[in-house]
């Protein structure tokens, strides 16, 4: 079965969502059904399609798409960006030549609505600094929002001419060609924000009443239902103190519902993620991990606290809603019954009567609650168990299966054998989660050569107790390869508590704990010590080359993409957070760099980059190679020209096959075969 999925291993499961508070739509990749909840009954859906319109960008200019053609909206050398329907689909908005327009459909005419655009002044459209770090790439650079009405747009102006700009080279072409980029590095000015509110025909704007030249960094803005208001989250560039607002957008006054302050520091998550408002009975429910664990908490509109909701040592993933005539919270949490699992629950707004609703010894990270709060959608699995889901009541009955993955020939095959254990740190203060898959015909006495996979970082871990399955890792497991997972204390397995100890230290706990994880599968005879790889991306590049120099005395090899290799190359919004600046902690920059103990480095790093990587820029790799050299070091490297954070296509499956080539070279010792090559 080695590199392929056996036949019928696997079945198809239908797709799930609601259509309605009891209704759900299933597809099974051919047509759609209808489950009607209350009396278990599954029809054909009938329905007509809905008339539909959707929008298009095509050689730059702006199209509206509609079963009876398309319709050129826009024709000009400006490349519409982010086209959105207005609420109630009169109009769209999109951004062009760094300014906000809106498409009056009604009226068939475009107006522009800002007009001080330029190539460092920015309007509706995100600076790379909050796309990457603040709003997420999914928003693809959007910075505007509809108000419910349709008549009002907010937007964010950024002015980023004080942000340095960073070259990145393009050997495209005959005489290549530099892309700059307002990129602030730690320390650095970083671009300015704020908040404006313009009608969707045009006018004046009216700002929200922040000083633009402070240090500051602002959230996504949340339009309240009614539209009289948008919830604004604020955090100084310490990322210590943290005020929410509420704004008005008819004169940009703000009233502050909110205020939390910490000795490390506060992540900006999403307004929706970080509260919700109960209008009618001017509370709303606030998510903080000020006491080392995210816990809800009940406040009154005007700010002040009137109760915990929940409280313990878990960490609540998200909140689904609260249910305004029972006075119920339901929510997801990790760490009540399992830290390397997730659970739905529910709750009183006067945090009694705590339920978990969910079931079995599985992880249900996937929920999808129902209008209404009455059912819930629930695809969950373990290491053992392939994906499954059904629907629950918000009593915790399982009303309905609905799929599974496992296949009728699931059982003839045998699978590597994969568990989860945990690990004492050396300072006896956490059991540290590891997710293990033993080579097949594992034999107890053997040692094996091992490949560590991870990422690192505060609050990103990757050990969790779900199917993770493949046939790459299945192949290595035939092969006689030990795979494992680690996370570290500050993982998000042991809440804010765990993630405070990498406070303007980054990296320094993170090889702490992975060497004792590392020293764990040696002391049992697992690991052969001359052969413990480590792997990783990004922030896993860093941890695979810190762990090739500062933890060079028990790692050997280690393969790393993309990697930070100082963060002081790295950009502020994220650097700060947990580091401070520069200037302000010299110490934990020196003690965090892999550039520090580069003279400690043995074993082979395979060191690879993206020649445009706009992330994480390649001077980050140049600046670790540049003093492996100076110090006559041996190591591997490989470019990807053109590459960005990330490889695709050809490229990506060379690095795939770089990969492979050397976990068969020095790990495995013995020539790849050739049908592993992509």
């Amino acid at each position: 079965m080695k590199g392929r999925v056996p036949d019928r291993f696997y079945q198809a499961a239908p797709m799930a969502s609601w259509s309605g508070p009891e209704t759900v739509k299933l597809w099974d990749g051919k047509r759609s059904s209808v489950l009607h909840l209350p009396s278990g009954k599954t029809t054909t859906d009938t329905a007509d399609a809905p008339t539909s319109k959707s929008l298009r960008i095509r050689n730059n200019d702006l199209y509206l798409v509609s079963s009876t053609g398309e319709i050129q909206l826009t024709n000009d050398s400006l490349v519409e960006q982010n086209p959105l329907f207005s609420p109630d689909s009169s109009f769209i908005a999109y951004t062009k030549g760094n300014n906000l327009y809106t498409y009056n459909l009604k009226e068939k005419q475009e107006r522009k609505l800002t007009s001080d655009g330029t190539a460092t002044t920015l309007n509706g459209y995100a600076t790379w600094l909050y796309w990457e770090e603040i709003f997420g790439r999914p928003t693809k650079f959007r910075a505007y929002w509809w108000s419910p009405d349709s008549k009002t747009i907010a937007y964010m102006r950024f002015d980023e001419s004080r942000a340095p700009m960073f070259p990145l080279y393009s050997s495209a072409g005959q005489h290549g060609h530099i892309e700059e980029t307002r990129y602030p590095k730690a320390g650095d000015p970083n671009p300015t924000a704020k908040l404006g509110f313009i009608a969707a025909s045009g006018g004046s704007t009216t700002w929200a009443d922040f000083p633009e030249t402070e240090d500051q960094y602002f959230g996504w803005p949340q339009w309240l239902s009614d539209g009289s208001g948008v919830i604004l989250q604020w955090i100084n560039r310490g990322n210590d103190h943290l005020k929410i607002f509420r704004i008005n957008p008819k004169n940009g006054s703000k009233s502050q519902i909110y205020e939390e302050q910490q000795k490390t520091w506060i992540s900006i998550d999403e307004s929706q993620e970080r509260l919700h408002i109960m209008e009618p009975t001017r509370e709303m429910v606030v998510v903080s991990d000020q006491t080392g664990w995210k816990q809800l908490y009940l406040y009154s509109l005007d700010g002040r606290l009137k109760n915990k909701i929940t409280d313990g040592k878990f960490t609540v993933t998200e909140l689904y809603g609260v249910d305004s005539k029972t006075r119920t919270v339901y929510f997801q949490a990790r760490g009540i019954e399992n830290s390397a699992r997730f659970d739905l629950y529910r709750v009183g707004l006067d945090g009694k009567n705590l339920k978990r609703l969910t079931f079995g010894t599985f992880n249900h990270r996937d929920i999808q609650p129902a209008p209404g709060l009455q059912y819930f959608i629930t695809t969950y699995s373990n290491l053992n168990t392939p994906p499954q889901t059904a629907v629950i009541d918000n009593q915790g009955k399982i009303v309905k299966e609905l799929g599974n993955t496992r296949g009728d020939q699931f059982d003839r095959y045998r699978l590597a054998k994969t568990e989860l254990i945990r690990v004492k740190s050396d300072d006896g203060l956490y059991e540290l989660p590891m997710v293990i898959t033993y080579p097949e015909n594992f034999r107890e006495g053997v040692r094996y050569p091992v490949l560590i996979s991870i990422y690192g970082g505060p609050n990103a871990g990757t050990v969790f107790d779900q199917w993770n399955w493949n046939p790459a890792r299945q192949w290595l497991a035939e092969e006689g390869l030990v795979q494992v997972a680690f996370d570290h204390r500050a993982s998000g397995h042991f809440g804010k508590e765990g993630q405070n100890y990498m406070y303007r230290n980054l990296g320094e706990w993170e090889i702490k704990d992975y060497s004792a994880m590392a020293r764990y599968l040696i002391s049992k005879g697992i690991a052969d010590p001359e052969r413990i790889g480590i792997t990783g991306f990004s922030y896993g590049g860093y941890m695979s080359c810190l762990a090739l120099t500062k933890g060079a005395d028990v790692f050997t090899h280690g393969m790393a993409g993309g990697s930070v290799t100082d963060w002081k190359y790295y950009d502020s919004a994220y650097t700060e957070r947990f580091m401070d600046t520069p200037a302000d902690n010299p110490e934990g920059y020196k003690t965090s760099s892999v550039l520090n103990y580069v003279d400690r480095y043995k074993g082979v790093l395979q060191i690879v980059h993206g020649t445009m990587d706009d992330n994480v820029h390649m001077q980050n790799s140049i600046q670790l190679i540049s003093d492996l050299q100076d110090r006559k070091k041996d190591f591997e490297f490989m470019l990807y020209p053109e590459g960005r954070h990330g490889f695709s296509g050809n490229h990506g499956l060379h690095f795939q096959n770089l990969k492979n080539e050397f976990i068969y070279k020095h790990l495995l010792r013995k020539e790849m075969p050739a049908a592993l090559r992509k």
